[in-house]
Order: C-alpha cells, then sequence, then structure tokens
C-alpha cells in the first residue's frame, strides 16, 4: 500500500471509529495525517483530540502549523480578518507547545519530532533537541507577529486608498451636482469653490500615496497573488467623466485624475476669473465716469468710447461664456451714451435748411437707437437668473443686486422706445420733406412717382431740376419748370405757356417731356410733347431757360415725329430734336430752322 493510500485508509479508520462506535482518537493516527501534511483532514480530528486532551505538546505544535497553513492560503485583502485570526491562533497554540515542552516529552515521543532531527555538530550524531524545537516555535511566533503586522498594514493602506478614492469621487460629484457646467463652475466660483477644489487635490494625492504605500507594504508578504498598478485618466468631460467607481483588486486599477483637474481648475479661477472679476467691475467704472461727464458738460463722448473698447476683456469672457451678460450690459451702456453723444452733435445742425443734412441725422440717431433697443429688448427677454448666477460678483459690485440691473435694463428699453416713436415721426417727415419743393402754398414733387393737386411731373433729374404741367383747372395748363435745392425751397422757377388744348389734363398720361441742360447748369431747354397725334401731328411745346434770368421763350410746334433726344451746339446755338428717323432743327430764338 503506497503512503497516500495509507493515509486515505487511516482517514477513513479514523472516521468511522470516531463517528460509528464513538471511540476516543488516537493521537498515534492523527499525527500519520500531520506527518503527511493532509491538515485540512486532520484538522476536525485534531481539534476533537484537544477537547479531551490538552497535555500533549506535539498536538498544540500542529494545531499551530495548521492554522499558520490556513493563513497563508487565505486572501490578504478579501479575508484579512480571518487570515489575522488564524494567525493569532498559531500563536497561542505555538505558546502552548512551548511551555508544555520538555525533555522527558521529546525523549519519549521523538517520533512526533522528527522534522527537528538534525546532526549533533559536536558528536556527529543524529537526534532531536528540545532547544531546536523551542527555538523554531520562538521563531515562528514571531514572523507570524510580524507578518501580521505587516498584513494590517498592507490591508490599512489598501484600504485607505480605496476610501480615498470613493471620497474624491463623491467630492468631485458634489462639483457636478453643484454647477450645470466646467464653465458654469469657473463664473460662479468663489473661495469656496478654492477650497474644494484644494481639497479634492489632496484627497486624490493622498489616495496615491496610500497606494503607494500598500504597494511597497504588498512586497514584505511574498507571494500574495496580486501586483496591482494605477492608470490615470484625465477628466475631458465635466459632465460626463469622473463619476464611475474603480475596482481597487483589478491587475490595473484605472483612476479618474481628480488632481490634475483640480489643480488645472483652480490655476483658472486664481489666475483668470478672479482678475477677470475686478476688471469688469472696474470697465463699468469706466463707462459710468462717461456717463456723468456727458451729463455734466453736455459733451460727447464717442472717441472715449472707442477708446474705452476692451477686447481683451471680452475675449477672456468668451473662454467661458459664448454670449457673456457682462457684455451685454457695458453694449447697451455704452450705446446709450453713444445715443445720447449722437444727439449733441447733431443738435447744432438739426435746423439746417438742408433737408439731406436733416434726414441723414435722423437716420444716424435711429440707426444707434436700433441697436440700444435691439440690446434692450433682448436683455428683456433673457432669462436673467441663470446668468445672475455666472455673474454674481460683476452684479452685486456694480448694481446691488439683480433686481437693480433688471430696472436698469427696463427703463432703457421704455427710453429706446419713447425716443423710436419720436425719431420715427421725424424720419417720415424728413422723407416726405425730401421729395418735395414748397413754393408758398403749392407742393412741387421732385420724383415722377408723386404728384400734387396742381402740379404733374414729366420729367425728374436727381436733385437738379424738375418739370412738368401746372392745372388751375382740368382744361387750364402751364408748364413749370424748378431747380432742386438742398433746402427744397425755389430757387429757379419758371411757369411758362404751352399748347392748352393739346395738354388738358385728360390728356396727361399721353403727356412726355424731355430736357438738356449744359454743363454748368446755367442754360436748360425743357420739351413737352404729346403722344397723341392730332391732324396727323404731335403737339409740343418748347421752353429755354436760364437759371439766372429764367424764362427765355416758349415755342409750340407741330411735329411730324416722336422726339426722343435733344441736343445742343453751344457755338451757334442751334438746338436738335431727333426722333427715331427725322430731326428738327431750332435756333437760338426758337424759330425753327429745318
Amino acid at each position: 500500500m503506497t503512503k497516500v493510500g495509507s493515509v486515505k485508509f487511516i482517514f477513513l479508520f479514523l472516521f468511522v471509529s470516531v463517528s460509528v462506535f464513538g471511540q476516543k482518537v488516537k493521537y498515534k493516527d492523527i499525527f500519520a495525517l500531520l506527518n503527511a501534511k493532509q491538515y485540512e483532514q486532520a484538522e476536525p480530528f485534531l481539534k476533537r483530540y484537544l477537547k479531551e486532551n490538552d497535555d500533549n505538546p506535539n498536538a498544540f505544535l500542529f494545531m499551530g502549523i495548521i492554522y499558520q497553513d490556513k493563513s497563508g492560503k487565505m486572501d490578504v485583502l478579501k479575508q484579512t480578518k480571518g487570515a489575522i485570526a488564524n494567525m493569532d491562533s498559531a500563536i497561542l497554540f505555538y505558546d502552548r507547545a512551548l511551555k508544555a515542552l520538555t525533555e522527558k516529552e521529546v525523549k519519549k515521543n521523538d517520533e512526533y519530532y522528527q522534522a527537528y532531527n538534525r546532526r549533533d555538530l559536536r558528536t556527529g550524531e543524529f537526534g532531536v533537541k528540545l532547544s531546536d524545537i523551542q527555538f523554531d516555535l520562538q521563531k515562528r511566533n514571531e514572523g507570524l507577529r510580524e507578518r501580521i503586522d505587516r498584513v494590517k498594514m498592507v490591508k490599512y493602506y489598501f484600504a485607505l486608498s480605496d476610501s480615498l478614492y470613493k471620497k474624491s469621487t463623491k467630492l468631485f460629484t458634489y462639483f457636478q451636482q453643484t454647477y450645470p457646467g466646467e464653465n458654469e463652475m469657473y463664473l460662479r466660483a468663489d473661495e469656496e469653490t478654492v477650497k474644494g477644489l484644494s481639497a479634492l487635490a489632496i484627497r486624490f494625492d493622498s489616495c496615491t500615496k496610500a497606494f503607494e504605500h500598500y504597494k511597497a507594504s504588498l512586497s514584505n508578504l511574498g507571494k500574495t497573488g496580486y501586483n496591482q498598478s494605477i492608470s490615470l485618466t484625465e477628466i475631458k468631460d465635466y459632465k460626463g467623466d469622473g463619476v464611475s467607481g474603480s475596482d481597487f483588486y483589478l491587475e490595473e486599477v484605472s483612476l479618474w485624475d481628480y488632481k490634475k483637474f483640480a489643480e488645472k481648475s483652480k490655476l483658472v479661477i486664481e489666475k483668470e476669473i478672479f482678475p477677470m472679476r475686478d476688471n469688469l467691475v472696474n470697465y463699468d467704472i469706466e463707462i459710468n465716469k462717461l456717463r456723468e461727464r456727458l451729463t455734466r458738460d453736455s459733451v460727447s463722448v464717442k472717441s472715449d468710447l472707442t477708446r474705452l473698447i476692451n477686447k481683451l476683456l471680452y475675449d477672456q469672457l468668451k473662454k467661458f461664456d459664448a454670449d457673456p451678460l457682462p457684455m451685454e450690459v457695458f453694449t447697451l451702456k455704452t450705446t446709450d451714451l453713444e445715443y445720447r453723444s449722437t444727439l449733441l452733435e447733431n443738435k447744432p445742425y438739426r435746423d439746417s435748411a438742408n433737408v439731406h443734412l436733416r434726414l441723414k441725422l435722423v437716420k444716424a440717431e435711429m440707426k444707434v437707437l436700433d441697436k440700444l433697443d435691439s440690446i434692450a429688448g433682448k436683455l428683456t427677454n433673457a432669462n436673467l437668473e441663470e446668468e445672475v448666477l455666472n455673474y454674481n460678483h460683476f452684479i452685486s459690485n456694480t448694481y446691488s443686486n439683480s433686481i437693480v440691473l433688471k430696472s436698469y435694463i427696463k427703463a432703457l428699453k421704455e427710453y429706446a422706445e419713447r425716443e423710436k416713436r419720436k425719431k420715427t415721426e421725424e424720419l417720415e417727415l424728413h422723407l416726405g420733406a425730401i421729395n418735395w419743393i414748397i413754393d408758398k402754398q403749392d407742393s412741387i414733387s421732385v420724383v415722377l412717382t408723386k404728384s400734387s393737386k396742381n402740379f404733374k411731373p414729366l420729367i425728374a433729374v436727381e436733385e437738379k431740376y424738375t418739370a412738368g404741367l401746372t392745372y388751375k383747372d382740368s382744361l387750364s395748363a402751364d408748364g413749370y419748370f424748378y431747380t432742386i435745392t438742398a433746402s427744397r425751397k425755389p430757387e429757379t422757377k419758371v411757369i411758362f405757356p404751352i399748347d392748352k388744348p393739346s395738354f388738358k389734363l385728360a390728356r396727361l398720361p399721353v403727356s412726355k417731356s424731355i430736357s438738356y441742360t449744359d454743363a454748368g447748369g446755367q442754360l436748360y431747354f425743357i420739351l413737352i410733347f404729346s403722344e397723341r397725334v392730332a391732324d396727323g401731328k404731335y403737339p409740343a411745346t418748347l421752353a429755354k431757360i436760364y437759371r439766372s434770368d429764367g424764362l427765355a421763350w416758349s415755342v409750340n410746334y407741330k411735329m411730324s415725329f416722336v422726339p426722343v433726344e435733344l441736343t445742343f451746339k453751344q457755338d451757334i446755338g442751334e438746338l436738335t430734336i431727333k426722333g427715331e428717323s427725322q430731326v428738327m432743327v431750332i435756333d437760338k430764338n426758337g424759330k425753327l430752322l429745318k
């Protein structure tokens, strides 16, 4: 029978003898299992034996070995308490063995101590010495006590690193729950935020240091089945990253790099956000100074506004907010100043006779006013509650609170609306005035698309002159000519006779006109003709007019063609009326030459 078969037989024998017959277990039978290192099979029998026998040092020794063996097989991280308990039990039984061991015991039961059989260097003989057994047990106890301390240290640093990481995750989660986004965290940050970020960096740093201590302590335990390493992952997505936990039992422990996030965020807040907040307040103060100067001295501050523009400050804010409230408020305030400055600049020219200048001034004012109204409207309709949270420092240091800011925006919105109504009326007035020459009670249109009751334009050369037919009644018509001035007041005006029957009011739709003027604008020819044939001819009236002297003459003609162009020979004073294929030549006195 083999040794293994013998052990199995002894185990079976012991089991049957104890369970069936209830007889006492003999130690020498248990020793067969112990000597074969079948500790798991031997343990229940040995424990039963020791309940009935408390004077066997060898049984105590092997009970210690069994507990030590069990502790060595246990997971130092997941079964720490059990491993330490087994080592404590081993120490206890080793101590009991030490106390019970004597020379007599060793000599009497030397077969139980053959593991300590050594050659005596002095005599050269083999044997078992009590001192060797005692020394071994003492060393075992020392080793176990030291291992207990090391296991405790390993477990402590392992648990500490895991705990600190969980606390780091919890603190980061607090930031996520407190601030809807990373930019909001920056913009709403205060000293407590900085403290929280510092705490996060320190906590995570302590976590990694604890893990380093764990690794160093673990190396002192020999083979444990653990050889973890840390892999750091940068937090790039504030809302999505940083919340998943980590398994410290894995070979590669993946951790979110909270320290890097915290230090970067803290640096941004301290080096960019806090100084930027002070700059915003100072910028607002500078705008207020310009407002005071404008009000006190009644002078335009447009040039100062241009110098005041701080693109750097705007670019800094844009890093954290695509549409920052302070810049909108600044734009509102500076646009208000721009409008008021424009009014001051335009004041000396408001009563100018030049309708174009007056129209230009009103348009310039309306342009700035539209901008003011647009910005005020945008701020009025904006969800300022969220913006107020982002810019609490700015608002509290410039407007005391959000209520005052909202009131300021509302006041400027109402002001812009009042001014727009007033300027719209002015604009309409000037737009109307620019189309008419006012001659006492008469209004003469300077554009072909408009006409008054008595004056019907047939020709209008922009900003130079206009001509047409004027009616006292539907049957009585005259020709008219007015030069167009910037003031829309008459400068050169001529009323000249025409062929009245041919140009009565009913025939106005077929009445046309062409003209000629010299380069200096001193001489004018106005030809009024009808496209309706009368007695086979086209009736027409030609007027010669000088800017300085007025009407030279007007002559009626019966033309065989519809005129399309007038040309003038300055040297001989002849005017040529051209049709599609025919011409008429008129001398300087209005006489038809051919």
